[in-house]
């Protein structure tokens, strides 16, 4: 079985729904299924307008008052948080994400091994300590935590390398009718199944076992 994941790093309900999902192929001993990223960068012109808060980019992009802006990132924390997961969105910076998404795409072609661990660093960067992924420096340093060489690191992130990468992912997104993160496709012989949004570690084990016994075929998880 392939497992294809759609994420961005700006997202929180990327992390959630990722950690949810791996807990769930955990819990069924999936150790064989293809874990494949693709990107989709929520705030394309991130890095072409001044650096905002997440709480100023939710006034702006829902219409929101500061107030009710806040208590929805509040919201977003708590829900993490019964996770396990600590983040912290609102100090959050909202820069741009392609140079990580990047990173990650060579990973997953040269070190397929080591890009789970990669993606959970990221995130953790990102939302819970909150530094800036957009820093050449982070970066590095995170790619090297993992085991990536640290002078190949730089070369992709430094040559913009796996942009077309990027663009061709968005593009296959919206071409399927994918307009936002997180979105997780299960692909086994001719079949899939696309669940769109955050599901309990419960609901994506419940589709990753009817998937896997042919219980659920080629729709939409809902």
């Amino acid at each position: 079985m392939r497992i294809i994941y759609l994420i961005d790093y700006n997202c929180p309900y990327s992390y959630i729904g990722f950690k949810r999902l791996l807990k769930a192929a955990d819990a069924l001993d999936l150790d064989d299924a293809e874990w494949e990223m693709r990107s989709f960068e929520l705030e394309p012109f991130a890095g072409k307008r001044p650096t905002i808060s997440t709480t100023e980019r939710y006034v702006e992009k829902y219409d929101m008052s500061p107030e009710d802006a806040k208590a929805k990132i509040v919201e977003i924390e708590q829900t993490a948080l019964e996770d396990g997961l600590n983040i912290n969105y609102r100090d959050m910076l909202l820069v741009s994400s392609k140079d990580a998404l990047r990173l990650t795409k060579y990973a997953q072609s040269m070190h397929p091994e080591i890009t789970l661990k990669l993606v959970e660093e990221i995130f953790e960067s990102n939302l819970v300590r909150n530094e800036n992924i957009r820093d050449e420096k982070v970066l590095v340093k995170i790619a090297t935590s993992c085991g990536i060489d640290e002078s190949d690191a730089k070369k992709i992130i430094e040559n913009n390398y796996y942009n077309i990468e990027i663009y061709l992912d968005q593009e296959d997104a919206l071409t399927n009718g994918i307009t936002a993160t997180p979105c997780f496709i299960l692909e086994k012989n001719e079949e899939r199944l696309i669940i769109p949004g955050v599901f309990t570690a419960g609901e994506f084990e419940t589709a990753l076992k009817d998937f896997s016994s042919g219980e659920i075929k080629d729709k939409t998880f809902l």
